[in-house]
């Protein structure tokens, strides 16, 4: 079964770990170094547990960590070509890492996992979302992207759980004081993020009855909130008749809980990393 434990979600850095039985794998590594092993032994796990590091694109907010991890432990880096040659170029590693290069769209197997990438719009070289998969479950992972494809859609349909960004509200962005036009227009372009909206009509169009959980990730500290996104998808998902569903909203500061990405059957559980819990805002709350 594989199970998502984000470390971490935001402008300032987005981690989280891929895990089953066999394998261990980072999804991204935008924290610190330190950042990420601190959060992972509060996880369960460690820096010495790793498989591998699987990469959406270049930015900085998810490859911040890289270039010490990968002095630390040797482990495939996994991204594509043109990811590569942009890191290569920009990190100055003091030791290559051991990159192990996807071709965009297509599927690879490593240990017990089935690991499909495919191409999603935004302002990076050649970024990807992912479809995640052992025998018993199917998680869909969509990082930043600045509008839902018809491809993507199509690669999300059959997740057992979502792990989606929901970056901004749009009133909140329009209203904001703090930024120029220039970077509300970029947020807000077909290569920026997604809006509530936005990705409460994707969820509404792949969600099934099965659906699991729905995480949203990289939300904005001050154009978005846990409670509005979290609602935007509720609706979502009980109009797509899936209301069963679960809903929660990543953290920046800390790892939030671990789910099990199984179909959804009765008595499903929710299992919880020792350091997240729920504080007064209900930031981690499940809905």
């Amino acid at each position: 079964m594989v199970r998502l434990t984000i470390l971490g979600s935001g402008s300032s850095g987005n981690c989280a770990v891929i895990s089953t039985e066999r394998t261990t794998l980072l999804l991204d590594a935008g924290l610190s170094a330190k950042q990420i092993c601190l959060r992972l032994d509060a996880c369960g796990f460690s820096l010495d547990m790793l498989d591998g590091i699987l990469l959406t694109h270049e930015h900085q907010d998810h490859t911040g960590g890289i270039e010490v991890l990968s002095r630390k432990r040797q482990v495939p880096l996994f991204c594509t070509a043109l990811t590569q040659e942009t890191l290569a170029g920009s990190l100055g590693f003091r030791k290559p890492p051991a990159w192990r290069l996807m071709t965009t769209g297509a599927a690879f197997e490593f240990q017990d996992l089935r690991i499909e990438s495919f191409p999603v719009p935004h302002d990076a070289v050649d970024p990807v979302g992912f479809v995640i998969a052992d025998e018993e479950s199917r998680l869909g992972v969509l990082s930043d992207v600045g509008f839902v494809t018809n491809l993507i859609k199509d690669r999300l349909r059959n997740s057992d759980s979502l792990f989606i960004e929901a970056n901004y509200d749009t009133q909140l962005l329009e209203n904001d004081t703090k930024r120029p036009w220039s970077t509300k227009q970029r947020i807000s372009s077909r290569h920026g993020h997604l809006s509530n909206e936005q990705a409460a009509e994707l969820v509404r169009e792949v969600a099934h009855p099965g659906l699991s959980h729905v995480v949203l990730g990289h939300l904005s500290d001050d154009c978005n909130d846990p409670a509005t996104a979290s609602r935007y998808i509720r609706q979502a998902l009980d109009t797509a008749g899936a209301p069963e569903a679960r809903v929660m909203c990543a953290e920046r500061h800390k790892p939030t809980p671990t789910i099990e990405v199984v179909r959804r059957r009765s008595g499903s559980t929710v299992s919880f990393c020792m350091a997240a819990s729920a504080d007064s805002t209900g930031q981690l709350a499940l809905f």
